[in-house]
C-alpha cells in the first residue's frame, strides 16, 4: 500500500499547493488522480517520486519511506539528452530481460535516429519504453495520453492493464476523465489542496455525472449571458 499522511507542499512561503493531504492507495491497482487545472496533480506526483520536497507529512510504501528505487516515472514533459539516438536513450536503463526490439514492434520507433528528429508523440512513446524497461513496482504517469494518437492510446491502456495484472501499482493523471474511468480501479479527486473524494469503479458513472453537472451548472448563467 502507498500511504500519504498529512502531506503539505508549497512553492512559496505561506502558500500551500497541497495541504494536510491524506490518501491510501492499494497495491496491484490502477489509481487515477483527477482535478481541475492548478489543483496540484503534478505537484503531488512529483512529491511521491521525490522531485518536489514536501513541507510536512510522509509518504510510505509497504510501511517504509518511499524512494525513487520503488518508482518508474513518466512526467508530462519528457527530457532527453541532446545528440543521442532512441536506442542510446534506452540503453541508459539496465534490464537484461527487456527485449527492446520486440517491445518496439508496438510503437515502430526509428530507434537509430536522433531523438531530436522525433515528433511529440514519438518522444512520448520512447519515454514510455524507458519507463517500462526501468521496471519498478510503482509506475507513475502524468498525463501520458497527451500527444498520442488513438491507436497508441489504446496500446498504452492495454499495457497498463496487463502490468496491473502482473502486480504493478499504477498512478495516472489525465485531464480527460473518460480515459481514467475505463481503466482505473479507483479515482481520487483533488480539490482545494486535499483529496476530497475516493471512488471505486462501481461508482465511476455517478461520479462522472456529478462532476460534469457541477461544472456545467457553475458556468451556465455566465455562458447564457455571453451568448445571447
Amino acid at each position: 500500500m502507498i500511504l500519504i499522511k498529512e502531506l503539505s507542499i508549497s512553492y512559496s512561503k505561506n502558500k500551500n499547493v497541497i495541504e494536510n493531504l491524506n490518501l491510501e492507495m492499494d497495491n496491484n491497482c490502477i489509481h487515477g488522480i483527477v482535478g481541475l487545472n492548478g489543483a496540484g496533480k503534478s505537484t503531488l506526483l512529483n512529491s511521491i517520486f521525490g522531485l518536489k520536497k514536501q513541507n510536512n507529512g510522509e509518504i510510505l510504501f509497504n510501511n517504509k519511506a518511499i524512494t525513487k528505487k520503488d518508482i518508474s516515472f513518466l512526467p508530462t514533459e519528457n527530457y532527453f539528452y541532446q545528440n543521442i539516438t532512441g536506442i542510446e536513450y534506452l540503453n541508459l536503463f539496465s534490464n537484461k530481460k527487456f527485449d527492446t526490439n520486440k517491445w518496439n514492434e508496438l510503437f515502430l520507433l526509428p530507434l537509430t535516429n536522433l531523438i531530436e528528429t522525433y515528433s511529440t508523440g514519438m518522444k512520448k512513446k520512447l519515454a514510455l519504453l524507458g519507463m517500462l524497461k526501468n521496471d519498478k513496482p510503482i509506475m507513475i504517469l502524468d498525463e501520458p495520453f497527451n500527444g498520442l494518437d488513438i491507436e497508441t492510446s489504446r496500446i498504452m491502456r492495454s499495457i497498463l492493464l496487463k502490468l496491473k495484472d502482473k502486480g504493478k501499482t499504477i498512478i495516472i493523471t489525465s485531464h480527460i476523465i473518460e480515459t481514467l474511468t475505463n481503466m482505473c480501479d479507483f479515482i481520487h479527486f483533488l480539490e482545494n489542496k486535499k483529496i476530497k473524494i475516493n471512488i471505486d469503479k462501481n461508482n465511476f458513472k455517478t461520479f462522472e455525472t456529478d462532476i460534469f453537472n457541477s461544472i456545467e451548472n457553475k458556468n451556465k448563467a455566465l455562458i447564457t449571458d455571453l451568448i445571447r
